[in-house]
């Protein structure tokens, strides 16, 4: 397996390279945002670990550049960043998961494995329920005549929500279907579970997602039985 690791701290990136290296990966190493796009451009990886505060072009300029690319390789951000604000920031660019400085190397590794299994499954079907349909390939959610585009974690949520229409689901099995090992005691969940309602609002004037006090959340029509 192939890393690509941006990280201008020489002692982070030494401390992960080195692991790494023992575990097998072979790494390519940039110190800041320009060169990491030219590693991006020249070369192909199976995963990307990204520290979004590097020098020349910061991290999330660099996600939205390959994202604008259409370079889909898994990106692992690594940042002292810890608001939820800045994380939401990362997610929301295109970043497939987070860890906050500092962490252990064995959780960093768990992340990289999920990471890699979810980047192998085969492409999910079409999902359909009452007039809403989930595309894969171009990750668009159609209501009626009306589509609008999703963004990595808003399309696996949705994904997960309609594998389990009308029955109510856990802010935790949201948070692990679409983080992994994401600790669901934030409210990122809650972030993420806002933009969709606002983008389906643009789409149909029915209300699909509904909270379940004490539970969780449910996607059913207003009219359907949970």
């Amino acid at each position: 397996m192939k890393v690509l690791l941006i990280e201008d701290e020489s002692k982070v990136a030494n401390f992960i390279s080195m692991g790494l290296l023992e575990e097998g990966y072979t790494v390519d190493m940039a110190a800041d945002g320009r060169k990491g796009l030219q590693f991006i451009n020249e070369s192909s990886y199976d995963i990307i670990l990204l520290d979004l505060m590097i020098p020349e072009i910061d991290g999330l300029e660099v996600l939205k550049t390959m994202r604008a690319q259409g370079i889909d390789t898994p990106v692992l951000i690594i940042t002292a960043k810890s608001s939820k604000e800045d994380v939401v920031k990362g997610l929301d660019t295109g970043s497939d998961d987070y860890l906050t400085k500092p962490f252990s190397f064995d959780e960093l590794l768990a992340r990289i494995r999920a990471l890699l299994r979810r980047s192998k499954q085969p492409t999910p079907l079409v999902l359909e329920y009452r007039g809403i349909v989930l595309d894969p390939h171009y990750r668009k959610l159609t209501i009626g005549s009306k589509e609008i585009e999703l963004t990595e974690k808003e399309f696996l949520i949705m994904e997960y929500m309609l594998k389990n229409t009308e029955k109510p689901i856990t802010r935790k099995e949201i948070a692990e279907y679409a983080w992994q090992n994401q600790d669901d005691s934030s409210n990122i969940v809650d972030v993420y579970i806002n933009f969709l309602r606002k983008k389906m609002e643009h789409l149909s004037e029915q209300r699909y997602i509904h909270t379940v006090r004490g539970v969780g959340y449910v996607l059913k029509e207003d009219n359907a039985k949970a």
